[in-house]
């Protein structure tokens, strides 16, 4: 299960991305539900709302870190499938951007919702993960033992 969740995440971030680059101009937005959501590519070279521009080195260090401390995590059977849901959705939202900073030196964004910045499919994924993943932290009994 954690392969196949992973994997899509993947696929369906490099599709959608390269649907992006393929469509679009670079900072030129499309209207694709007035008043709510333009396509709009971006080359982020930041990190999360394009905070810490230009530290690829330092990006590619911590995403190899993180996915090596997901990995780990994946790997102990006690954990809640909550938890595994969570962690894969995170690693295939992380690897996926990955990719593209190795490929390209920054990231593809192209999702903009006009009052947030502009962001993709990785970025969507590994947010609602980390809902779940602190829900799961939170609310459920044991979960600590899972930090």
């Amino acid at each position: 299960m954690i392969l196949i969740i992973v994997t899509s995440v993947i696929f369906l971030d490099q599709a959608t991305k390269l649907f992006a680059v393929r469509n679009l101009q670079l900072n030129t937005p499309v209207v694709f539900i007035k008043n709510f959501l333009n396509l709009t590519l971006v080359h982020n070279r930041g990190a999360a709302f394009g905070t810490f521009q230009n530290q690829l080195f330092l990006f590619i260090l911590i995403s190899i870190l993180a996915i090596a401390l997901i990995f780990y995590n994946l790997r102990d059977k006690k954990n809640s499938i909550i938890f595994k849901l969570s962690l894969s959705l995170i690693l295939g939202g992380a690897i996926g951007n990955l990719i593209d900073r190795l490929r390209f030196g920054f990231v593809i964004d192209f999702l903009d919702l006009r009052i947030w910045p502009v962001f993709n499919l990785a970025d969507s994924v590994i947010t609602i993960a980390a809902i779940l993943l602190t829900w799961e932290l939170l609310f459920k009994k044991d979960a600590a033992r899972n930090l």
